[in-house]
């Protein structure tokens, strides 16, 4: 089977600081992990990064979104999770562990472009989509109007923030967005992240460098 890529790219993000309380938006947690498309097709799952690569790796998590039972392209984050079913970036960074897909949009469902459909109704479609139990798809929960509340819980357990969601909104492209992330300032896994990501690219930099001078 050929690779499927989406004619279209992961809906943005636009950052504000403080959260927010209003009867129109739902909040969701924000999962630290890697942003992704995957894009279920005849049997297969693609992952998409944001930029538009296929992503190689993971390929027990690509084998098990691949037996949904549906075609479909999820928008999600992969996540390594522990026991509390908090998100472990270090343990999905170096491979530790078995990572998970969580999904909280479903842009297209057996063929049918769904993006211009309100949040609230893609939501429910998702939710339908996702298995209830023994399934590395996770649906990612929300709740409505009361984005204070859920970002003060957040910071006390040291997650790394929420997403707020117009409940109306339609899945687009570009530029414009009407999803805010409200990011944990005290969030401990992102002390030396940086640092990290900047080891991983140094490294992957320096192999590509070795392999073009043993063919040269």
């Amino acid at each position: 089977m050929r690779e499927v890529i989406p004619q279209f790219s992961p809906m943005r993000l636009s950052l504000r600081r403080e959260p927010f309380d209003h009867p129109d938006w739902l909040f969701e947690l924000k999962y630290d992990g890697f942003r992704a498309l995957a894009v279920i097709q005849a049997g297969c799952c693609h992952l998409v990064s944001r930029n538009g690569h296929v992503c190689k790796s993971f390929p027990g998590l690509r084998a098990s979104l691949a037996q949904l039972k549906h075609e479909a392209t999820l928008d999600g984050e992969i996540v390594c999770l522990d026991d509390e079913g908090r998100p472990q970036f270090d343990q999905l960074f170096r491979r530790r562990d078995e990572p998970y897909f969580c999904a909280f949009d479903l842009p297209c469902l057996e063929g049918q472009d769904l993006r211009c459909l309100p949040l609230i109704e893609r939501k429910r479609l998702l939710r339908n989509v996702v298995p209830r139990s023994d399934s590395r798809l996770l649906y990612v929960n929300h709740i409505e109007s009361k984005g204070v509340e859920l970002f003060r819980e957040v910071c006390r357990r040291d997650l790394e923030g929420i997403v707020a969601k117009w409940n109306r909104g339609t899945y687009v492209s570009g530029d414009q967005t009407s999803w805010i992330k409200i990011k944990n300032p005290a969030y401990s896994q992102m002390v030396g992240r940086w640092e990290q990501l900047q080891r991983k690219r140094t490294g992957r930099e320096s192999r590509s460098i070795l392999q073009r001078a043993s063919t040269a």
